[in-house]
């Protein structure tokens, strides 16, 4: 080891030369700073001038004031005079101890990364100060040295070089450097080759292209109001779940395109969730990402809100504002996969840190991407500490995890020969496996009200079933399966209908094997897919028609329920990224229609504890005639707890039903509480009657309802309850 190893830019152990060092005789001080033309020394505790310090005769910036009588190390500042300006510097270099502290439980709880990495703001004591600093450390075991590169010394590489520890963390606490600094990684590989400069893995806030800098933040600051909120009792399972959908950046945007603020959109966007009865939103992942056309699944800093749309601090108000108004917020997360962008994780130190180094397991077909190496400690404990971050510091009530399957299966997306089967042959990737079961365990351990969801789209058994009993331990899975067969039967033409029949009664034999979730998401309205509403066959009135109906029928159906911005209201084009929501569109009685169905979904849904208290028990449901293909009609039953029942029929033809005869279990009057064909919601308002009475089937001890059946229409009814 060498001096010139500082000017070069390979010094892995920069303690080891600067700060305090002993002498032949005493002490000395010995700084690296490449730019300066004279240094003087003062002691810290009174600013009593300690000597000159004399440049080194071979390398320059190297100074050094030698000290003979010295014999114990104190604090000292450094006056520094760069050319025709000077300042004062407090020497890094001294806080050997505080830099290493970064990392000396960092392997024990995954938490610890996000408590103890990247850049935390400390106080150190100095004598009888208290200095505030930041304190530098990140994980690259391959590279063979590390500078802290940023708005502290104009983004020189030589000024600032890491100290390497024995686990392969490269740690320095910068004092005078507070929130706000922009600051980056300049790394070399193991065989000294510079990389491009790489943004802190964990920052907590960054800067847009072109820089994409990583910034200083303190998360100490926010004083959150919703302990209402936290001291809630959330029962997921035994409760309504309306989830909308949508992404931050174009749920509405200013005239000038340019989106909604975090503030802005606590502003807008809570009102009008309050006013349609949704009782969750489901942000597209707000997680740092540098392409804004991947909404967000391609993201790269999985600890800090995007700056996109404001600060962290504007965003945690924003998911506090919305526990004050009792809507809770889940975040999409990607733990699946990450873009290969020069500034990020590929090749992070110049090996393969984050990701499989063969590409038969670390690149991503359909996304072109890399996939993270979810055999290797620190990749797994990196993924369950952002999970534990968003819902420690950002009270996020759930994480919806995306791309499941991709996870769960090496031949994901590949054809023979480009994937590598496990050990046992076959193509489950034990390793994802094992790490979403520890991530899930986890999660409910440290926050038992959080719910996690997984998208899930294959039939891998056990998804939202509990770990123990041979389980991946999510909350809650995305029923594909049912969006897949109820879009296929509703693209068809009425007249074919009769025969996709089991497209929609086939959903019930799986219903109950896992916690679903409804969903019409943002997949189903993008890529040439078309509206949901214009995935509805017919004119403009049975489009319209069948999409109530289908809404209705989704809502009476089994599961939590999930559905996209401008699914409320019909939107008519395939949704655009870079446009706002067509909110012009509620100039119309059609579009109003819908939307006012669904605002009167939402609130019945949540009224009426049968459409939503046995979602996930087998007891909730009961066919009453899952048969009359020929028809296209269904009906069925839905219960609470107490027995309490709500009847749902369907008549998906755009033929009136006259005369349909409906088996209910008590006599009594019964009245329709929903009707998607009434005019209120742009339908024909078909006369069926509001309230009729049951009358007993001779010799079989059945009580029946004889009404009317709308055309292309779902009807709740209900026994009216005697005053």
């Amino acid at each position: 080891m060498s001096l010139a190893l500082l000017p070069e830019v390979r010094c892995a152990h920069p303690f080891a030369w600067l700060g305090w060092q002993k002498a032949d005789k005493g002490l000395l001080i010995r700084v690296y700073l490449p730019k300066a033309t004279a240094v003087e020394v003062f002691t810290f505790a009174d600013g009593l001038p300690m000597g000159t310090m004399e440049a080194h005769p071979e390398i320059p910036g190297v100074f050094e004031l030698q000290l003979p009588r010295k014999r114990k190390p104190e604090a000292y500042k450094l006056q520094v005079n760069h050319g025709h300006y000077q300042f004062e510097l407090i020497d890094p270099y001294l806080f050997k101890d505080e830099a290493f502290y970064a990392v000396h439980y960092v392997n024990l709880r995954p938490e610890n990364l996000y408590q103890q990495l990247g850049a935390q703001i400390v106080t150190l004591q100095v004598g009888k100060t208290q200095l505030k600093a930041t304190r530098f450390a990140v994980y690259a075991p391959h590279a063979s040295s590390v500078s802290l590169i940023g708005d502290m010394n104009e983004w020189d590489g030589r000024c600032h070089p890491m100290e390497r520890t024995e686990c392969g963390h490269w740690v320095l606490v910068v004092p005078q450097i507070a929130a706000g600094v922009r600051y980056k990684f300049e790394i070399k590989d193991a065989t000294g080759h510079l990389l491009p400069h790489k943004s802190d893995p964990l920052a907590f806030a960054a800067e847009q292209f072109p820089s994409h800098a990583s910034l200083v933040f303190d998360h100490s600051k926010y004083q959150w109001q919703d302990s209402a909120w936290s001291q809630r009792v959330h029962r997921p399972y035994r409760s309504a779940m309306s989830i909308y959908e949508l992404h931050a950046g174009c749920w509405r945007t200013h005239a000038d395109g340019t989106p909604l603020t975090y503030p802005e959109l606590a502003e807008q966007l809570i009102p009008y969730i309050k006013d349609m009865g949704y009782t969750h939103i489901e942000l597209l992942p707000v997680m740092e990402h540098p392409y804004s056309g991947s909404w967000g699944y391609q993201p790269l800093g999985l600890f800090a809100a995007t700056s996109r749309y404001g600060t962290p601090d504007q965003f945690k108000a924003f998911v506090d504002a919305c526990h004050q108004a009792e809507i809770g917020v889940i975040l999409d997360w990607v733990p699946a996969h990450f873009p290969e962008d020069g500034h990020g994780l590929a090749r992070f130190d110049g090996g393969h840190l984050y990701e499989y180094a063969d590409p038969r397991r670390g690149w991503h077909p359909d996304w072109n991407s890399c996939i993270y190496d979810y055999g290797k400690d620190y990749v797994r404990q990196f993924l369950v500490a952002s999970a534990l971050f968003w819902l420690d510091h950002f009270h996020i009530d759930g994480l919806r995890v995306d791309a499941v399957a991709s996870m769960l299966y090496l031949d994901y997306s590949r054809e023979h020969g480009e994937w590598i089967p496990n050990v046992d042959g076959g193509n489950h990737n034990y390793e994802a496996i094992s790490l979403l079961k520890w991530l899930n365990q986890e999660v409910y351990a440290q926050f038992p009200k959080a719910m996690m969801i997984a998208e899930e789209s294959t039939s891998f058994n056990g998804v939202s079933r509990p770990i123990d009993a041979g389980g991946l331990g999510f909350g809650f899975k995305w029923n594909m399966g049912w969006m897949n067969d109820s879009l296929r039967y509703f693209s068809k033409d009425p007249a074919y209908r009769k025969f996709h029949h089991n497209d929609l009664t086939f959903s019930m034999v799986y219903a109950f094997n896992e916690n679903f979730i409804l969903p019409l998401s943002h997949d189903e309205v993008v890529h040439g897919k078309g509206s949901i509403l214009n995935k509805m066959p017919g004119d403009e009135w049975q489009q319209a028609a069948n999409l109530r109906a289908y809404y209705a029928f989704m809502f009476a159906h089994p599961g939590k329920k999930l559905n996209f911005m401008g699914n409320e209201f019909g939107q008519g084009t395939e949704w655009n990224h870079n446009q706002s929501l067509p909110w012009f569109l509620l100039d119309f009685e059609k579009h109003r229609g819908i939307q006012q169905l669904f605002r009167d979904l939402n609130h019945t849904y949540r009224k009426c504890t049968p459409l939503h208290q046995l979602d996930h028990d087998p007891a909730g449901f009961r066919w009453i005639d899952h048969q009359d293909a020929d028809h296209s009609t269904l009906s069925f039953k839905r219960y609470d707890c107490q027995g309490d029942a709500i009847y749902v029929v369907s008549n998906f033809t755009p033929v009136p039903r006259n005369g349909f005869i409906l088996a209910v279990e008590q006599a009594g009057d019964y009245e329709i509480i929903l009707n998607t064909d009434s005019s209120y919601y742009w339908g024909s308002n078909f006369d069926v009657g509001m309230a009729m009475a049951a009358h007993q089937q001779q010799g079989h001890g059945n009580w029946l309802l004889q009404l009317d059946l709308p055309p292309l229409s779902t009807l709740y009814l209900r026994r009216r309850v005697q005053a």
